[in-house]
């Protein structure tokens, strides 16, 4: 039976007295100033490094990852990892290369580079892609997943799990950044602690369905029982090759799917953009320090659950009703059986997760749609407060379409690999636009505007090719998602540097961002922390290639 004894409920309310408690505090330490706009969007000068970094990791992190993740580590093992720890060496190198170019140019948003480096017309289109995704693909499906793994754990409707989790999420957005930034400090805190009792359970509980005494036993249990999902390559093939194909890991696909997504994505860049540079620096190497732990907290639990299955006891629990194996029950199922208290700290782990990311996405789509679309074409001149106040009425109405729409994806297997493809709809034309925009002043503003234009017709293209191929009687194979994003960053790349070339505006254009090598020097320090960074991921693929 799902429910949450006493002790749970002490737990979880504990934890939500200190966050919203806390939370309130920073909020009432700057209640009698009046909060301007980068104040309440970017909490300017006020976040540390740590903060920076927890917040990074924070927004990152949410139940697409706890839900998700471990689903995807139940269906196809240790490969999902590659997400993770990818990252962890891309953050690298936004912090050397792409955060110095955005704080020199005093840049706030994504769509107002855009707009500097190539015309408003780029942003503007740019901006409403943004605010689409973030808010009918992220928002959504992390209220979705947030909402289902607590009717699971805890029995209440989905439903009210959805509008709690949006109210709760609410409430720290309306605080600002620096409410967010703060208290995603414990978020973090909370959810990596709760989530390594999850994986300490799950290991276990192998452990004891294997014969061995211990933890540790568990752990290797896992790679004897479930070799098959010890593998970062995974070849053609393989059962799961077409949603991460092996080779994307070394052509581009996955450089690409998180450059985009760490380097021009606003909810992501946005908590850095506050602070100086050597500050922002080290939040984001802290950020990658903490994103190599992250597959131990999810995917671990996933596999251990797939061995649970394959031996029985959860044989019942990650099937529905119709007998069909439910990758996405993993994580929830584990969560039911943590003995009293221990619940409770999942419990606040996982809405630590949800309401961090929600709160962080809000944010980011409340400032793009006051500073890009409101100010720039309803009212020019409009104060910061009733700026502040439009980015407040945002964040509402956009929880309140996320919670119309959250039912809707029920019907999905696995909800990550479904984020995953279907922002990567666009995510290489952006990627393209803001590559060549940084680091090649030729790139004009009708080569951005095809690419702009052009991106999503070619990944729908890509996408249904084969079944198009099929249907005719000529043979084709589904493309994978990741190859796709390859193809049309190549393709796009090529129609930019085409146009841009045969554009008569070309290097007449005024627009321009500062660019200049002393920007890309960086500290002995941030040297020694990358290359540590390096070694442990050059290990773990030795060992798991």
């Amino acid at each position: 039976m799902n429910h949450l004894a006493t002790a749970d409920y002490i737990v979880f309310f504990v934890y939500f007295i200190i966050v919203v408690g806390y939370g309130y505090w920073i909020y009432q330490r700057r209640r009698h100033k009046q909060l301007n706009t980068t104040d309440f969007f970017l909490a300017e000068g006020s976040l540390t490094w740590w903060a920076i970094g927890a917040s990074l990791i924070a927004s990152n992190i949410s139940a697409e990852h706890f839900i998700g993740m471990a689903g995807s580590g139940f269906a196809m093992g240790l490969a999902i990892s590659s997400y993770e720890w990818f990252a962890a060496a891309t953050l690298l190198i936004v912090a050397v290369f792409f955060i110095p170019i955005y704080l020199r140019n005093h840049i706030y948003t994504m769509p107002q580079f855009l707009a500097q480096r190539y015309s408003d017309t780029v942003s503007t289109i740019l901006a409403v892609f943004w605010l689409v995704v973030y808010v009918l693909v992220n928002l959504t499906s992390i209220l979705y997943l947030g909402a289902i793994a607590i009717e699971s754990l805890v029995g209440i409707s989905f439903t009210t799990c959805t509008i709690g989790l949006a109210i709760f999420a609410i409430f720290i957005t309306l605080g600002g950044m620096k409410v967010i930034g703060y208290t995603d400090v414990i978020q973090v805190i909370v959810l990596i602690f709760g989530g390594l009792v999850i994986t300490y359970l799950a290991l276990e509980l192998v452990a004891q369905e294997t014969g061995t005494s211990s933890v540790w036993g568990g752990l290797l249990s896992l790679r004897q029982k479930a070799d098959s999902h010890f593998h970062m390559f995974l070849p053609k093939g393989h059962p799961h090759h077409e949603e991460l194909p092996g080779m994307a890991l070394v052509t581009g696909g996955m450089w690409l799917n998180n450059l985009y997504y760490w380097g021009c994505n606003q909810y992501i860049v946005q908590r850095a953009l506050g602070a100086d540079l050597k500050t922002a620096r080290s939040g984001i190497l802290f950020a990658a320090f903490l994103k190599l732990m992250i597959p131990l907290i999810v995917v671990i639990p996933g596999i251990a659950a797939y061995v649970l299955y394959q031996s029985g006891p959860f044989r019942a629990a990650m099937t529905d009703a119709a007998g069909v194996v439910k990758p996405d029950h993993a994580y929830p199922v584990l969560m039911n059986l943590l003995p009293v208290g221990m619940k409770g700290l999942a419990f606040a782990a996982l809405t630590a997760a949800i309401v961090a990311s929600l709160a962080g996405k809000c944010n980011s789509i409340s400032t793009i749609f006051t500073l890009d679309l409101y100010k720039k074409y309803v009212d020019k001149n409009a104060s910061d407060q009733k700026l502040v106040n439009v980015g407040r009425w945002a964040v509402v109405g956009s929880f309140v379409i996320a919670i119309g729409l959250a039912p809707m994806l029920r019907s999905l297997d696995q909800v990550y690999q479904y984020i995953q493809e279907y922002t990567n709809f666009i995510t290489p034309g952006i990627f393209a636009i803001f590559l060549l925009g940084f680091f090649w002043k030729r790139a004009t503003n009708r080569a951005a505007l095809t690419v702009a234009i052009l991106t999503l017709p070619l990944s729908i293209l890509l996408k249904f090719w084969p079944d198009v191929m099929n249907m005719i009687g000529i043979q084709a194979d589904p493309i994978p998602f990741l190859h796709r994003t390859t193809w049309v960053f190549c393709i796009d790349v090529l129609l930019m540097v085409g146009i841009s070339l045969t554009d008569p505006v070309g290097n007449k254009s005024n627009k321009s961002v500062i660019v200049d090598r002393q920007m890309f020097r960086v500290t002995p320090s941030f040297v020694i922390g990358s290359a540590f960074i390096f070694a442990i991921l050059g290990v773990l693929y030795a060992v798991f290639w």
